[in-house]
């Protein structure tokens, strides 16, 4: 996938309107919105400093949340800009919008290396309605686009293809930053010719989610190791009892195509041999969310059928031994979605351990361990391993559809080598 990146591009003294992914978690802390995890602004420092050491004048924008067109404080990237600051040692200036004469003229204003940061692009409807007006207003701020967003590259923005239709359009470069260029790399060319053995780890609730991904990795890995909710569907497709599990019994179908497949493409498919449960209890209150709140009680191991007043929340001890062994052997390794509700320390070791075992067999056995996004990026994060991996993929959705073959608009929208 050979798409010009900003090692390609010449910036000195030009506008770069540059795409990042700057949607935070932020807390309210006595009247203030407080940046909790900072992640996603450290993964853009490379990129910029690049940028910055070329001469070229920063324009970035970004989105936050979903203030669905309207102007959000709690949605503001004010707080943004001042952290950036910090961890750039530099001014980084501020719009209180993305669009409009006031914002063209801070653009015009700003010298070689001169950062600026734009109000939160979605608080204009148009920016997901990728409106053709809008994309024509941000792109009047771009001597060159660049997209360092992998995280947002899945959606037809005005931000993320719109405004780089227009700068392609007119002649000039699009380019993706360095964050977006180990993305594509990783992602993609590393798992087109892995090292074998290539082993797989897919997790999370659903296989309606993932069976486009477990589809086309079918075609490529050695193993595939089922973890999470959606290993119930399989279980319930060999008509096992899988008591209020969640279950897709629409797809016990796919489940089982999927099985075949593997099997006649002699790929390793393993379902998990024994399952961490436990009883659900009403405690007859709601979230914020308005739904009922549940405590989990009973809490032990089954190898057999899930009892029907019980749950299942994560693999067993056996499995993950038995997926540990399997990881320990393998060149490379792709995991995403984790092994079940890692956010309660009950149902944590079995994801906690394959984590363990991904990052060793990455520092002691050399493999190349690909961290596919969202919850697995949580996960081993949360038992500080996030340094003993070969690459975490800042991309959720993008990085699932990435997998899947499909071509991100994004991506598509950048200049060819």
């Amino acid at each position: 996938m050979a798409k010009l990146t900003i090692r390609d591009l010449n910036v000195r003294g030009k506008r770069v309107f540059l795409r990042v992914d700057y949607n935070v978690p932020l807390v309210e802390k006595d009247g203030q919105m407080v940046i909790t995890d900072d992640t996603r602004i450290r993964e853009t420092l490379p990129t910029l400093r690049f940028l910055i050491e070329q001469g070229g004048r920063l324009i970035l924008t970004a989105h936050l949340g979903r203030p669905k067109g309207q102007r959000e404080s709690s949605m503001s990237l004010r707080p943004v800009a001042g952290r950036l600051a910090d961890l750039l040692g530099c001014p980084v200036n501020f719009a209180d919008d993305c669009v409009g004469e006031k914002v063209e003229s801070l653009a015009g204003e700003l010298p070689p290396g001169g950062v600026l940061l734009l109000e939160n692009v979605r608080y204009h409807q148009a920016e997901e309605k990728n409106d053709p007006a809008f994309a024509g207003q941000l792109a009047r701020l771009a001597d060159v686009y660049v997209n360092d967003a992998f995280g947002a590259a899945h959606r037809a923005h005005a931000s993320t293809e719109g405004v780089a239709r227009i700068v392609a359009a007119r002649g000039g470069q699009c380019a993706a930053g360095l964050l977006m260029e180990r993305e594509l790399k990783f992602l993609g060319d590393e798992l087109e010719n892995p090292a074998r053995p290539f082993v797989v780890i897919l997790g999370g609730a659903k296989v309606s989610d993932k069976i486009k991904v477990i589809d086309r990795l079918l075609e490529k890995a050695d193993t595939i190791l089922i973890g999470g909710a959606m290993a119930y569907t399989f279980r319930l497709a060999h008509g096992e009892k899988v008591g209020k599990s969640l279950v897709e019994p629409d797809h016990t179908g796919t489940a089982l195509a999927a099985e075949e497949k593997a099997k006649k493409l002699g790929v390793n498919f393993q379902l998990p041999t024994d399952t961490v449960i436990a009883t659900p209890v009403d405690t007859g209150k709601v979230n914020k969310k308005g739904r009922p709140v549940f405590e989990f009680v009973d809490v032990r191991t089954t190898k057999t059928g899930i009892p029907d007043d019980a749950e299942g929340f994560s693999i067993g001890e056996e499995t993950a031994a038995n997926y540990a062994r399997i990881i320990h052997g393998a060149k490379t390794i792709l995991w995403n979605g984790p092994m079940g509700m890692f956010e309660d320390a009950r149902f944590a070791p079995g994801t906690n351990a394959v984590a363990q075992a991904v990052a060793e067999a990455t520092q002691k056995n050399g493999a190349k361990s690909i961290i596919g996004g969202g919850d697995s990026v949580k996960a081993i994060n949360n038992i500080n391993l996030g340094d003993q991996v070969t690459f975490m993929s800042t991309g959720g959705g993008a990085s699932l559809e990435f997998l899947e073959g499909a071509v991100l608009p994004g991506v598509a929208a950048l200049s060819d080598k």
